[in-house]
């Protein structure tokens, strides 16, 4: 993408995960979990089920976009990392301890990149493929004022979510830029007939003269 003008544009929506928030490592408390009660693995090995949970979220964050379709797709995830790890426990009774045992935090220069957009006198959303806690996610971190709407389970790079985002905030495609970190984001912005441009977030917007 070219130099972008603030004055080109009346909306931002940006992606959450890798753009907005990242992971805190989990593998320290899932292996606390694991041996509270009673199995015990090394560190590589609740890594390697960590990685093989976040593959199958991947492809099914979808599902988890109302609470009934959340508790299933929660459920599913426990059941493979404690497939991959060997460990013979209730998946029931361990999605909600490995659910609470992801912790994000903001990436650096978040908040200040979203004052900037505000004061900018743009209208921003957040675009994401991810479950219905987004919402929860941005209220515990402290973004939802920065915004006027929030679309979970979007399914980029389907442009869907874009475009209900825009239609929220009643601005035309070619007035919107989309910022995130992966191809998916940037193939779904241009299919939605969006600006887009690849995150980090703070480098991003810097690019709007």
């Amino acid at each position: 993408m070219g130099r972008l003008s603030a004055d080109e544009l009346d909306a931002v929506t940006i992606d959450s995960y890798g753009t907005l928030v990242t992971l805190v490592d989990p593998v320290p408390e899932l292996t606390a979990a694991l041996s509270a009660r009673g199995v015990v693995r090394n560190r590589n090995a609740v890594l390697a089920g960590f990685r093989a949970e976040v593959a199958h979220y991947s492809r099914h964050a979808r599902e988890g976009h109302d609470e009934e379709g959340l508790a299933r797709l929660q459920r599913d995830c426990a059941h493979v990392f404690l497939d991959a790890v060997g460990a013979d426990l209730d998946a029931g009774e361990f999605a909600p301890v490995y659910a609470g045992a992801m912790h994000f935090e903001l990436l650096p220069g978040a908040v200040e990149t979203l004052q900037r957009l505000k004061s900018l006198g743009l209208e921003l959303a957040v675009v994401a493929n991810w479950d219905l806690t987004l919402h929860r996610l941005l209220e515990e971190i402290g973004l939802t004022q920065y915004f006027r709407a929030a679309v979970h389970a979007a399914g980029k790079p389907a442009p869907d979510g874009l475009l209900r985002a825009l239609s929220r905030l009643q601005v035309e495609p070619g007035r919107a830029l989309h910022i995130g970190d992966d191809d998916a984001d940037e193939r779904a912005a241009r299919a939605a007939g969006m600006h887009a441009v690849v995150a980090p977030l703070p480098e991003a917007v810097a690019t709007l003269t």
